[in-house]
């Protein structure tokens, strides 16, 4: 495929865990005002645009998910705001990484998994037949580069200098081409320590494929995916774990999701774009770059090096894989309300947790092809 193809203030007090229980008691719907539009049982039930302590589920429900760390917090506000409004749905899901939670998915121990890079041809593959996988774009978010130099707050990195630190030859903050891109900035005289994902990660997916996208010599000598060996630095676990690493390194500079940088104030560099142009990472920088991507029908798509000159050059959508068809009627229909709380409310918060909502017309695609799960479930997306 070649398809060259994500933001606000953090949500204060969210807390970042790696395996996340989500379970609110009976009282936390009281404050739910709207009323449920449902039929009997085995017809179709609309939710969207309505709060309810009411989904027939034929009892409380639990649905098991892990996978990316790269929308956690966004996923962690997600399935507490959802138990709120139907107490007998609780959703577990764990910050585990997007390679662990495809194994976990492909093995069937979880009820869906989330990944930042789709899953590949040879990867579907690999999921029982009788299942299936439907690839899901729930969000979108940017890919920064953070860094822990105290008393710099702004920072130019042009593409061949941001390669050349990856790849180990920019060894010192005051290197002459660093000094260049940052004119008047008194950068110190100081190792630079690069700090990576040591697990399979989405993240690293996302971020390998763009560098592989715009340095042959990263391409041929180090190549993109989920994990791979890095020339130079150290690896932390996680979002969480290299966020973690950057804020207690002086001379750091590591990958991170763009709400892990907000939620713990730290600063990220303005990154050159294809077109030259120095771009810092906000909603509406990754906002111009999904708009020049057309999502293919099949959900799937890769943004390596995005066209335009207002956009941010490491965007992703981040994806649930949930199963096509679902042993459990009632599993099936609970993981249909999940998607549709994401696809509706879910993309409220989105901006003050550091995310990019998706645009309506990719929220309608998702949306069709999600209600596919349960045949007793209708997914309404009202139009903007």
């Amino acid at each position: 495929m070649s398809l060259k193809l994500q933001v606000s203030k953090a949500y204060p007090g969210l807390k970042i865990t790696s395996v996340l229980l989500l379970s609110l008691s009976l009282g936390a719907c009281g404050t739910d005002t709207a009323n449920q539009n449902q039929t009997s049982s085995g017809s179709a039930t609309n939710t969207a645009s309505t709060s309810t302590s009411t989904l027939e589920l034929g009892g409380d429900i639990t649905i098991n998910g892990a996978g990316a760390s790269f929308p956690a917090p966004l996923y962690q506000r997600w399935f507490a705001d959802l138990n709120k409004k139907y107490p007998n749905l609780r959703v577990n899901y764990q910050s585990v990484g997007s390679g662990a939670g495809v194994k976990q998915f492909t093995a069937g121990t979880v009820d869906f998994g989330a990944s930042d890079v789709a899953m590949k041809d040879e990867d579907i593959a690999k999921v029982d037949a009788s299942k299936g996988v439907l690839l899901l774009p729930m969000s979108a978010g940017s890919v920064v580069l953070a860094y822990n130099l105290p008393g710099i707050n702004e920072l130019n990195l042009t593409r061949e200098v941001y390669v050349d630190i990856m790849l180990g030859k920019i060894k010192k903050w005051n290197h002459a081409k660093l000094v260049a891109a940052n004119p008047g900035v008194n950068l110190p005289n100081q190792d630079i320590t690069l700090v990576y994902r040591s697990d399979g990660s989405g993240t690293t997916g996302v971020f390998t494929k763009h560098l592989s996208a715009i340095s042959s010599e990263w391409k041929s000598s180090v190549g993109s995916g989920k994990a791979v060996q890095w020339p130079t630095g150290v690896g932390a676990k996680g979002n969480e774990g290299v966020t973690a690493q950057i804020k207690q390194t002086e001379g750091s500079l590591g990958y991170i999701e763009y709400g892990y940088a907000k939620q713990n104030l730290l600063y990220f560099a303005a990154l050159q774009n294809k077109e030259g142009e120095f771009v810092k990472p906000t909603d509406e920088s990754a906002s111009k770059t999904l708009s020049v991507v057309t999502l293919p029908e099949n959900l799937r798509a890769f943004i390596t090096d995005p066209e335009g000159k207002e956009s941010y050059p490491i965007v992703t959508y981040t994806w649930i894989l949930a199963d096509k068809k679902y042993d459990n009627p009632a599993k099936a229909k609970a993981v249909e309300a999940m998607i549709e709380y994401g696809l509706t409310e879910g993309q409220k918060v989105s901006k003050e947790l550091g995310y990019v909502p998706l645009p309506e017309n990719v929220v309608k695609k998702v949306a069709a092809v999600a209600d596919l799960i349960a045949p007793d479930y209708k997914i309404s997306v009202p139009s903007k």
